[in-house]
């Protein structure tokens, strides 16, 4: 069960680091310090695209626009967190009733 319960732990950590890598290269395109262009960037960015659009696409559709401020990727860090100390004292009260 503890095996279970790392696993999970594992992939909402590893899903937080692509989501923060996202931004932080999103950003940079925006800014002009990389470019697309650039094979490998444009590989990272597809794969990281495509692993972070399915849950952001949601969040997006429900909050209203702010002008040039995405702040979906915020929330969903903020629910990834709330739901990983949601589960982790739900485990810990299941096993040590």
């Amino acid at each position: 069960m503890s095996a279970l319960v790392y696993l999970i732990n594992a992939a909402i950590d590893i899903y937080t680091w692509f989501l923060i890598v996202w931004v932080i290269l999103s950003w940079l395109v925006a800014f002009n310090v990389i470019n697309t262009y650039n094979r490998f960037i444009s590989m990272v960015m597809d794969f990281l695209y495509r692993i972070t659009e399915p849950a952001l696409r949601p969040i997006r559709r429900v909050i209203p626009d702010l002008g040039g401020i995405d702040i979906s990727p915020l929330i969903l860090l903020l629910l990834l967190q709330a739901f990983q100390i949601f589960f982790n004292d739900t485990i810990v009260s299941l096993l040590y009733r």
